[in-house]
């Protein structure tokens, strides 16, 4: 008996911008499956996981012969400068190349470890401060964080507490004595350093 399996004659890729789609249907075409029965899952996955900007996937196969993946791009947070590149960086915890900077998004100095960036940005959802607030960090090698804000204030993070320093910032900020103080240093244990105007 001669029986052909039917060939992948068409390829639905949901979620991604034309640039992006084109780098998947290209993987998919060059792993050459013979038909929809004998697609390497595994091989697919390592391949899609290798672009930055993908948080999430899931591949259909929609028999007899399309194959459709439904994708989730991850959320970018801030933005890099690694060995003179720019870069996004993403919820998923990857750097995404990036040929401009936005304006809109806080940038990220020092020897930026991304698993640090995302333990740093869950600790500030945790707390009352509003990510949104951020136009630059600064990351030390002690696991140190200072971060400056659209307001103008320069805050120098504990190494342990930085939720708890977040909330007695939002505090702070708001009282009308405090409202000149532009550095708040919370550094030092069980003290605040203020630096005025």
């Amino acid at each position: 008996m001669n029986f052909n399996f039917p060939k992948i004659n068409k390829i639905e890729i949901i979620g991604l911008n034309l640039d992006e789609r084109k780098k998947i249907e290209s993987i998919i075409n060059d792993a050459n499956f013979k038909n929809i029965f004998h697609i390497d899952k595994q091989y697919l996955k390592k391949k899609i996981d290798s672009i930055n900007i993908i948080e999430h996937f899931e591949i259909f196969k929609n028999y007899p012969s399309t194959l459709r993946i439904f994708i989730k791009e991850t959320k970018i947070l801030a933005q890099t400068k690694k060995n003179g590149s720019n870069y996004f960086i993403g919820s998923n915890g990857k750097l995404i190349l990036n040929d401009f900077s936005s304006s809109s998004l806080p940038f990220v100095f020092g020897d930026l470890n991304v698993e640090e960036f995302l333990n740093f940005k869950n600790e500030v959802d945790k707390s009352n401060f509003d990510f949104k607030k951020i136009i630059k960090l600064y990351y030390f090698k002690s696991k140190r964080w200072d971060i400056e804000t659209s307001e103008g204030y320069f805050i120098k993070l504990s190494r342990n507490d930085v939720k708890k320093d977040l909330n007695l910032f939002v505090r702070l900020s708001n009282e009308d004595k405090f409202k000149n103080e532009i550095v708040i240093d919370f550094r030092q244990k069980d003290q605040i350093i203020l630096d005025g105007k």
